[in-house]
Formats: structure tokens, C-alpha cells, sequence
């Protein structure tokens, strides 16, 4: 029988966003010191674990979630472009803190087709890029377990692709906290199941995220 391969799907830790902006795939935006504390959780649950390769986004709040895992592994962070936050036309904008901008008629022709969506980058491409940094990681830890750090959407929408399920959602029902493990196990080529964990749990409460989603982090309106 194929030995098992653990592909784990890791969200960065806490972003310094004091704008409250969706910063996609803006550069210069690091962790917090909350969001380096998670990060280093993430380490320490990887500790002594057969991690044989750590993927990262190459955005810099992904690549500095990576770091406390690739010393404790004694590793490289190899980059990922195909690991990185989702297109999205509303980038810059804050959209917490007044819902009702949304609504202004220079973003209606965004809104024409949701289920693609057609406000951003599609979820197909989405489900495409992250499939192939999945196949990468499988030759890579063959046996063993691989971290790829990447961002909420990309990782939801892979969930869900995977789970069989519509790929349009809700925001506010996806399970993809700050430095949140989902995890993909495979017997060879074979996915066998999805599982999620919270290694950071104990800090989620203290956090703001700009997509919260279900997880006990406030939602981020800025300061």
C-alpha cells in the first residue's frame, strides 16, 4: 500500500492593516506581533512532524507565517506564485466599514455575474492554480508532509472544490481562520480526506481579520 502524503493548506497569521483595507495582493503588508505569535503556534505544532517541503505565497505576511515552520522543519521556504491571494477588483478599498459603498452605481458592472465572479479573479482559476501547487507538493513530500502557506480564498475555494461544493459562497461561512490548517491526505495520487484544525486558537479572539468568517477573530473596519 502508497504511504500517506499530507498536504497542509496554512492561512497566514494576522495582517498590520490599521486601514482596514482588502489589500489582495498588494505588497507591504506584513504580520503583527499577534500574527507573528500565531505563526510561531504553527511552528511549534509542526515540531518534530515529517515536513519535507514549506511552499509559500509569495506575498509577505504568507512568507513570514512560513518562517517559524521552515526553521523547526530546518528548511527552505519555497516560493509560489500559484499560492497567491485572489484577484480582486475591490482591492484598496475598505468595505467594512460602510457596506452601503458597495451599492454605488461605478461597481455595478462588477456585480454581473457572482457566481464567476466577475468582481475578481474566477474561482475556476482559482480551483486550477491551487490543484497544480498541490500536485507540485505531492512530489515533493511523497510520504512525508507538506506546508503551503497561502490566503483564505484560494484555500476555501480548494475546500470546496474538493468537497464537491458549489464554488460561490457566502464569505461570512467560511471556515479558514488566521493560521488555520486545512489538510489534504492522500494514499499515493489519492485524496482520502479534508480535515481542519486551529493551531492558533487560543489567539483568534484577540485578532481582527478583514474576512473573519466563522472563526472568533473580529472583523477588521480600520481604525
Amino acid at each position: 500500500m502508497s504511504e500517506l502524503t499530507f498536504v497542509h493548506l496554512l492561512r497566514h497569521g494576522e495582517v498590520d492593516n490599521p486601514s482596514g483595507e482588502l489589500y489582495g495582493r498588494q505588497p507591504g503588508f506584513h504580520l503583527t506581533e499577534l500574527g507573528r505569535d500565531m505563526a510561531e503556534c504553527v511552528g511549534e505544532y509542526f515540531q518534530g512532524r515529517d515536513v519535507r517541503a514549506v511552499v509559500s505565497s509569495p506575498l509577505e505576511r504568507a512568507q513570514e507565517t512560513a518562517a517559524p515552520i521552515a526553521k523547526v522543519a530546518d528548511l527552505p521556504i519555497l516560493a509560489e506564485d500559484r499560492l497567491i491571494e485572489a484577484g480582486n477588483n475591490f482591492e484598496g478599498i475598505n468595505v467594512n466599514r460602510n457596506r452601503a459603498i458597495l451599492a454605488h452605481p461605478k461597481f455595478w458592472p462588477w456585480y454581473v455575474n457572482p457566481l464567476r465572479p466577475s468582481w475578481g479573479e474566477p474561482y475556476t482559476e482559482i480551483v486550477d492554480r491551487m490543484s497544480t501547487a498541490v500536485r507540485r507538493a505531492l512530489d515533493l513530500a511523497e510520504g512525508g508532509e507538506a506546508v503551503l502557506v497561502s490566503h483564505q480564498l484560494p484555500i476555501w475555494t480548494m475546500r470546496r472544490f474538493l468537497e464537491r461544493l458549489p464554488l460561490a459562497h457566502d464569505p461570512r461561512r467560511r471556515e479558514c481562520s488566521l493560521c488555520s490548517l486545512t489538510t489534504l491526505t492522500f494514499v499515493g495520487r489519492q485524496l482520502i480526506s479534508v480535515t481542519y484544525e486551529e493551531p492558533a486558537v487560543a489567539l483568534l479572539g484577540k485578532a481582527r481579520d478583514v474576512t473573519p468568517g466563522t472563526s472568533s477573530a473580529a472583523e477588521n473596519t480600520g481604525n
